[in-house]
């Protein structure tokens, strides 16, 4: 590892920032020094310049992508490097406002059901039934399920924020009938002792969040299910249907522990209650307009 590259790490730490955006802030920093092939404190203004351009009408990456790579090379050359480059305080990420994707109860059920290995049918079903994040729910402990007040602890969520989620007594059997297999004095979704293998009770870490994504796709494609989902779109899901139910916006913005009542308010626009609801009122008013 090279002294930058692990100033830049120092910084990150420094900062309070996630594993996962300092994997991706690196990521972008070793794409631009490839692109260019010379060490990135050796690039100018203009080289960086020219970079956002080839991204933008070359390679046409998406808007998030360029803000990933903006956000990464302006802390890296603002911070770590002490450099004021006119380019990154030119460009402004553009935010985009699209509204995720949301599955229906019943495509829930369907998805839930085709896992053949119950430890991926349980953790895949406590990141809906808990409106988790996939990190969050692989990263679960043995302590953090309290069966006493039906809830469950979750730790150094996003912004490490801890919040307590509500837990239903069908996830809290699938727990207890799964962990029974491996007995784990930590972790509820231990790593497998060997590929494809059983979880062991000696596991050192939790299983890994790429096999859980991975055991999702399978899920979706065996399930006819055309709609383009992620296993974070059990977590819309979750607070679409909860909203549909009548749950109050301000206890979902709780239970997904949103800073924000905004984020939480985008759900509002994916209930198919809600928009019936909306429907009738218009054609009342447009009733007595006729």
């Amino acid at each position: 590892m090279t002294a930058l590259k692990q100033r830049m790490i120092e910084d990150m730490q420094l900062r309070g920032m996630s594993a996962n955006t300092q994997r991706s802030y690196e990521c972008s920093v070793r794409q631009l020094a490839e692109h260019y092939k010379k060490p990135p404190d050796q690039i100018r203004d203009e080289e960086l310049r020219e970079y956002f351009l080839y991204l933008i009408n070359v390679k046409g990456v998406s808007q998030s992508t360029i803000t990933v790579a903006l956000c990464a090379l302006r802390f890296f050359y603002q911070h770590t490097l002490k450099k004021r480059f006119p380019t990154l305080d030119l460009m402004r990420p553009r935010r985009e406002k699209k509204l995720p994707v949301v599955l229906s109860i019943d495509e829930v059920n369907q998805i839930l059901s085709r896992p053949r290995r119950l430890r991926y049918r349980a953790c895949l079903s406590v990141i809906y039934s808990c409106g988790l994040r996939t990190q969050e729910g692989v990263n679960l402990q043995v302590a953090d399920i309290d069966s006493d007040r039906m809830r469950i602890h979750v730790r150094h969520g996003k912004g490490a924020k801890d919040r307590y989620v509500p837990l239903c007594q069908g996830t809290l059997e699938l727990l207890r009938r799964y962990w029974v297999r491996h007995r784990h004095p930590v972790f509820l979704f231990p790593a497998p002792t060997r590929v494809c293998g059983p979880p062991s009770g000696t596991a050192t870490e939790p299983m890994s969040v790429g096999s859980v994504r991975w055991v999702f796709r399978e899920a979706l494609r065996e399930s006819g299910i055309q709609k383009r989902a992620t296993v974070h779109t059990l977590r819309h899901s979750y607070a679409t249907h909860l909203l549909e139910a009548g749950v109050d916006l301000r206890v979902i913005q709780a239970y997904l522990g949103h800073s924000s009542i905004r984020s939480t308010a985008i759900y509002t626009h994916l209930t198919q209650k809600v928009e019936e609801g909306a429907v009738e009122t218009i054609n009342q008013v447009m009733k007595q307009l006729l």
